[in-house]
């Protein structure tokens, strides 16, 4: 009786996901609709912000724009708060968050993710030209700079050899216009705003290889959306392949990181 019931149950899950996946219609309401609603934060430089006119621009803006593009639908773009951007998500508000959003465990409990389109995490920057320091495992001995109370201080404490100190600065600014006048060897900072701020001085400063810290960005729909998360993630690796994702990258971050096999 026990294995019956047993395989009954088996029986009865595996009916449920054939319905459910059968039911999966996100990607054709998005095409018949011909439009595609995207939530984000608008205030997330470089990501998604506004110009100083009101304009939305960044790196997902642009991105997206071209996904909607080969999709032949249009982008609608839906600022909301970030703290519920989860809920509203899930509450039918938009088809799919699109900003920059860390892929984590928690997280992946409640949306379907992409697979990552950019590695972010903790990187170590050095003076253009610097000749002394080839990694972030040699600065060990060295002074390092970070934003005072950003994530960056505990990737730097986690630098081994240590460094032989972790100076903090107000901003990341202020930490590095002190690499620039050498009071320090490297400044530790998020990859997607250090990239962005070296992007802005060209020629001042190079990024390490690696990350200290890695923190993969992802779109997220909402779980039962399968086929539209495949029909965008088909258009995200044609546009790696054909170069359109790093040519959108280099021209926010000075460089290419959205290929993965350089991550």
């Amino acid at each position: 009786m026990k294995r019956l019931l047993v395989i009954l149950m088996v029986a009865m899950m595996l009916a449920f996901a054939v319905m459910a996946q059968a039911s999966d219609d996100s990607w054709n309401k998005v095409k018949d609709s011909g439009k595609l609603a995207i939530g984000l934060d608008d205030a997330f430089p470089p990501m998604g912000f506004r110009l100083d006119d009101g304009k939305l621009v960044g790196f997902d803006i642009d991105a997206a724009e071209e996904v909607g593009k080969r999709l032949g639908v249009k982008i609608v773009w839906q600022p909301t708060a970030w703290d519920g951007v989860i809920h509203s998500l899930n509450s039918n508000k938009f088809d799919c968050i699109w900003n920059g959003m860390t892929i984590t465990a928690e997280r992946q409990a409640k949306v379907l993710f992409s697979k990552p389109y950019i590695m972010d995490g903790q990187i170590a920057v050095v003076a253009m030209g610097n000749k002394d320091v080839k990694s972030s495992k040699e600065l060990g001995g060295k002074i390092v700079g970070v934003q005072k109370g950003s994530p960056a201080l505990e990737a730097a404490k986690s630098l081994k050899p240590a460094p032989v100190e972790i100076r903090e600065y107000d901003t990341n600014p202020k930490a590095f216009l002190d690499l620039e006048a050498g009071r320090i060897s490297a400044v530790v900072v998020d990859n997607i705003a250090g990239r962005y701020y070296m992007s802005t001085r060209p020629g001042k400063y190079m990024g390490l290889p690696g990350f200290i810290s890695s923190e993969p960005f992802g779109i997220a729909f909402r779980m039962n959306d399968k086929s539209l998360e495949e029909k965008v993630q088909s258009v995200i690796d044609a546009m790696v392949a054909d170069g359109t994702m790093g040519k959108i990258s280099r021209k926010w971050f000075g460089e290419d990181i959205t290929n993965p096999a350089k991550w």
